[in-house]
């Protein structure tokens, strides 16, 4: 299937306002689809494209890049012989489909970009990583797009419920509650986003095959073991690590914290030693870190505290999958446990996780906060987000309190906010029930998160 996502407006605002002065990279975690959304928007916005998958290059096109690049004229016609493919001057665009299996096409964009005949469009994953950029020169002729699994949003236009999206978003505009029927079937259709997750293969197999749960999970694992695979070809000796906190991430966020405790790793290990580790893992976008902001001030990166770190899943289906083993999931009781919110255990974590992924999806860099209490040898203050408006005039923080279940506390937001009372816009509670406003505190439900 191929799905409505929202980065197709973002390559038309790139196709409109640059002319072909910078080609567009199209950055992601493995199978998010970038390959099939850049050759969807080529099959529609131009006379003729060329895909040229560089995970299988033939010699000719891999001889026409090491060859021919001063020589234009020759390359297009090598390219155009290759692909059987007609090219036409400024209605063409070529995409370049995993570029980092082959750095030299990367660097070449600089020269085919000033040539200004054709578009491109490349598709990459572990896109910094060093041994992909290695003797290059990285061209200033791109432009970088990073592309996410589908939020909630795109998962309701993908399960049919293109109006239902509509009307979350006009009653979080007006501020006002979902009829209650509407809520209910809203916040059941988040419990089926939470479980199938927001990868186009699994949430295909899921629609496809009359909502099987069962199908979903056999190809997010297969996505798991493909990450697995891709950590094991990591050539230094980060390798290990790596694999441990992709192991353990379950395990960090069952707890209550959610954060990285290295000593359940490796006796004294620390955060400068895993540093490569973390980088590894942020920059192949399998996680999304989320840094503690020791003094929420302006610039929450200005006073973020690297060796407290959370690392939720980039996807929270992936996470359900990687949680649990097949045995667990195959007689259905915990699908139908997370479905009507009754699990007994990890539901927060499941809850928080698709929280943080659908505010990096918004194009929010994560920041949490904690204030541990000296005298009571504990964290007093624990907010799970902050979101800042990045005004250096007028600066406000947002703080963001994740609640899985309808009965709770706020008792670190009220600290917060008398410790930073001058520097908080309202506060912002995410939770099950449906939305409110008062005392300064919007509540909205967990389906709403996506437009925040």
């Amino acid at each position: 299937m191929i799905f409505r996502r929202k980065i197709y407006n973002k390559l038309l605002d790139w196709k409109e306002s640059v002319h072909g002065q910078k080609a567009i990279l199209i950055e992601g975690a493995r199978r998010i689809g970038k390959s099939t959304i850049a050759e969807e928007f080529a099959k529609n916005e131009y006379k003729s494209y060329i895909l040229i998958d560089f995970n299988k290059i033939g010699d000719a096109v891999r001889n026409a890049f090491e060859n021919y690049l001063d020589e234009l004229d020759t390359f297009f016609m090598i390219l155009s012989a290759e692909y059987n493919v007609s090219l036409y001057r400024r209605e063409s665009i070529i995409i370049f489909d995993e570029v980092q299996q082959f750095p030299t096409a990367r660097q070449a964009i600089k020269y085919l970009v000033a040539d200004g005949r054709y578009d491109y469009i490349e598709t990459g994953s572990l896109i910094s990583i060093k041994a992909n950029v290695e003797g290059i020169t990285l061209p200033s002729e791109e432009r970088r797009l990073m592309m996410y699994p589908l939020d909630f949003e795109e998962f309701l236009w993908a399960m049919n419920e293109s109006r239902m999206a509509v009307y979350v978003r006009d009653c979080f505009e007006k501020r006002v509650p979902l009829e209650q029927n509407l809520h209910s079937k809203a916040m059941f259709l988040f419990r089926q986003y939470m479980i199938v997750g927001g990868m186009p293969k699994p949430l295909s197999a899921y629609i496809e095959h009359d909502r099987s749960f069962k199908l979903a999970d056999e190809e997010k694992r297969d996505i798991l073991n493909l990450y697995r695979s891709d950590i094991s070809k990591i050539k230094t000796s980060d390798k290990a690590r790596v694999l441990a906190i992709f192991d353990q991430i379950p395990a960090f966020l069952s707890m209550s914290e959610r954060r990285v405790v290295l000593g359940n790793i490796e006796k004294g290990a620390s955060f400068p030693k895993y540093h490569d580790t973390f980088f590894w893992l942020a920059d192949s976008m399998i996680v999304n870190e989320c840094f503690n902001c020791a003094d929420p001030n302006v610039g929450l990166s200005l006073n973020e505290d690297r060796t407290y770190v959370k690392c939720y899943m980039c996807d929270t289906g992936l996470l359900v999958s990687h949680s649990f083993n097949e045995n667990e999931m195959t007689d259905g009781e915990l699908y139908r446990e997370m479905l009507h919110g009754k699990l007994s255990t990890n539901e927060g974590m499941f809850y928080e996780n698709a929280i943080a992924q659908m505010l990096v999806a918004a194009g929010h860099k994560l920041f949490f906060y904690v204030h541990y209490n000296v005298e009571k040898h504990r964290n007093d203050i624990e907010i799970d987000f902050l979101l800042s408006n990045n005004s250096k005039l007028k600066y406000k923080v947002w703080p963001i309190e994740v609640k899985s279940s309808n009965r709770y506390s706020l008792t670190s937001l009220s600290r917060f906010h008398e410790k930073f009372k001058e520097r908080i816009g309202n506060a912002i509670v995410i939770h099950p029930k449906n939305l409110k406003f008062e005392e300064r505190i919007l509540y909205i439900p967990a389906y709403m998160t996506f437009c925040l």
